[in-house]
């Protein structure tokens, strides 16, 4: 055959190429229960669907190109789902995947190409920060930053076009920390850690000894920070994670989310949704449970359940149309939202406005958790950032008074004069600047009751008027509907936005580049 011997110098590279760190690495890298670098793309793409590109990559050190194989990082493009995507796995296997100039050009690479053509990215992590001794010394510093006027901002920044989804499948320090930080949503597999260094710098640097959990680990993400959005037991589970939130994601910002076929049974259990309800006002309940009633069987899909707890953020169907919900949750802090939920909101905010999501509000919240903790974490800024993000939100807006709408608390859950497109309430709602039994405290304080009896008499002269037909009668919100409707109500909305309206419900995206991470 003409030119075999060029054939076989392409042949013997690729196989390398495709051997990674070698097989004592592979085995050791197996042995711990991972995937490798390669077999996560396999398990996570459809089969068959990858296409490859800088297979034959490696370091721009002296003496490195045969001990870098791709340089460390494995990257193309396949479909999830039929769905384009382009991908990015750190292979662990080679020098830690740690971060070089080639890799991040081939990163960058991908990156800018789906963008242009419009798909999301998925970064596969498990990785070391930036390789040394390669960035050490001023020529190798600068060159970290691509060589041209933007390319280090490019790199470290975003404007929200397609959708960025980061899974941490290991210790990931330094750049694979930076991506999740840019990601809109972020999977972490139990037993794994991110943070912007490693136990090891950190004990060189400060002297401080510490493990891999104690400073980055999935508990912390999960329940502290708010980095993590989901926590995944496996690999496995965590490629299921990623292939169902896409699931409910548009390939890109100009276009709608996918439509899917309604499961059977959706909203046949609308009419006993008020047995979910609590008759007495100061029993608690999960507001899940009622949510799950109004939308598409088994389709919510909730974004940081671990943290900021007293709010529900979620996505989920609703008659095949994708829907972003915030509810209060009553479950936790009597659903009085404290700074991690504002933040966790905020964040909601951003993903649904930025890849036109329209929002649905289920309302229930007593105020804004106050106090001297809340003050030192500036409860104040965050409400009002929380109310400045609200105002650049231009997917459709539809807000449910269920229960309890006090205080600042109603317009930031899309009260009236906030931007809803329609606000509704229950008959079971109570609105008014703070709940009766405070009220009553502030109004009678100096004078005590005389007996419980007289107390419950202050209390509920404060109760006056917080039924919703005050503002209904005033067309400050729009209706009082039986809670049976809450369903029927919201689709024929989604309808007339989606369907009726000038913009078919795209966003103007001026939350595309709001930070999401606090």
């Amino acid at each position: 055959m003409p030119f075999e011997k060029q054939l076989d110098e392409l042949r013997n590279r690729k196989k390398k190429a495709l051997m990674m760190g070698g097989e004592k690495k592979v085995a050791k890298h197996h042995a711990e229960g991972k995937y490798t670098a390669r077999e996560r793309i396999d398990e996570l793409l459809d089969s068959g669907s990858f296409s490859e590109v800088g297979m034959l990559n490696h370091s721009d050190m002296p003496g490195m190109a045969e001990k870098s194989p791709a340089d460390s990082k494995v990257g193309g493009y396949g479909t999830v789902n039929g769905r384009p995507v382009g991908i990015i796995s750190a292979d662990f296997t080679v020098l830690g995947a740690t971060s070089s100039r080639i890799a991040s050009r081939k990163e960058r690479d991908i990156r800018e190409t789906a963008h242009r053509h419009g798909f999301p990215i998925i970064y596969l992590g498990e990785a070391g920060g930036a390789r040394m001794p390669d960035i050490m010394g001023s020529a190798g510093l600068a060159s970290y930053g691509g060589g041209g006027k933007n390319t280090f901002i490019e790199s470290m920044s975003r404007v929200r076009t397609t959708p960025l989804v980061s899974a941490v499948l290991g210790k990931c320090y330094g750049a694979p920390t930076w991506k999740a930080c840019l990601s809109d949503f972020v999977v972490m597999v139990k037993g794994t850690a991110m943070g912007v260094s490693g136990p090891r710098i950190v004990s060189i640097a400060l002297g401080e000894n510490i493990t891999d959990e104690e400073l980055g680990g999935w508990k912390l993400h999960a329940t502290v920070t708010g980095m993590a959005d989901r926590i995944a037991e496996n690999e496995d589970e965590c490629f299921q994670i990623i292939k169902d939130y896409l699931s409910y994601m548009p390939c890109h910002n100009e276009e709608l989310p996918p439509f899917a076929p309604v499961p059977d049974g959706s909203g046949e259990e609308m009419s006993g949704i008020l047995d979910l309800l609590p008759e007495k006002r100061n029993r608690t309940y999960d507001m899940n449970r009622i949510l799950e009633r109004v939308v598409d069987k088994n389709s919510l899909f909730p974004i940081k359940p671990l943290f900021g707890k007293t709010v529900i953020t979620s996505l989920a169907r609703i008659e095949g149309h994708v829907t972003g919900i915030v509810a209060n949750q009553p479950r936790f802090n009597s659903g009085a939202m404290d700074t991690d939920g504002i933040e966790k909101v905020m964040s909601f905010l951003c993903l649904c406005d930025s890849f036109n999501i329209p929002l649905i509000f289920f309302e229930d919240i007593p105020g804004f958790l106050v106090g001297r903790e809340a003050e030192r974490k500036r409860v104040g800024a965050h409400v009002m950032n929380f109310m400045n993000a609200l105002a650049l939100v231009t997917v459709p807006k539809i807000t449910i008074i269920v229960r309890k709408a006090y205080g600042m608390a109603y317009w930031n859950m899309c009260g009236s004069g906030s931007g809803a497109d329609s606000i509704v309430a229950w008959p079971t709602a109570e609105m008014s600047f703070v709940d009766p039994a405070i009220a009553a405290n502030v109004v009678f304080g100096a004078i005590p009751a005389q007996s419980p009896e007289e107390q419950e008499e202050r209390i509920r002269k404060m109760a006056e008027g917080t039924d919703p037909y005050g503002a209904a009668g005033l067309h400050f919100i729009h209706e009082v509907i039986d809670p049976q409707e809450t369903r029927t109500h919201i689709i024929r909305v989604l309808r007339q936005a989606q369907s009726l309206s000038k913009t078919k419900g795209i966003s103007e995206h001026r939350l595309a580049n709001w930070p999401t991470k606090f």
